[in-house]
């Protein structure tokens, strides 16, 4: 259903490093390359894809409050290396990755101008 996802950036070659290391560790590029628009997804087996821009009507980027992005990872370890990457690059933690219940395992950060995200796999649920 949803093709991508637009964040507001302030500083678009900042964000670009940011979101090129994600992209790479969970097998993506750029898509889209634009002065002020980038971009990443795999335009040969379309899907979500998740883009940066600084906004078209000139206002500064801000945060939309309880707005979340989830990058879907392929197992708990991708999980924690893309939470490791987020925070190597500057973003902050919103929650580190873990088993948050029925089987939904996450780790929640934000990028460089404050947008929440998480990495996250489905798990098998425990056994009871």
């Amino acid at each position: 259903m949803i093709g991508y996802v637009t964040l507001g950036t302030k500083d678009i070659a900042r964000g670009a490093k940011f979101y090129d290391a994600i992209a790479k560790e969970l097998g993506f590029g750029r898509m889209m390359d634009e002065e002020n628009f980038i971009a990443w997804g795999d335009m040969a087996s379309p899907g979500a894809g998740i883009s940066i821009t600084k906004p078209f009507d000139g206002n500064e980027a801000t945060v939309g409050n309880g707005v979340m992005v989830a990058l879907l990872a392929k197992d708990p370890d991708q999980v924690k290396r893309v939470y490791d990457i987020a925070i190597a690059e500057g973003g902050s933690d919103e929650g580190a990755p873990g088993d948050r219940g029925g089987g939904f395992y996450a780790g929640y950060f934000r990028d460089l101008d404050g947008n929440k995200l998480n990495a996250f796999c489905m798990t098998a649920p425990p056994a009871e």
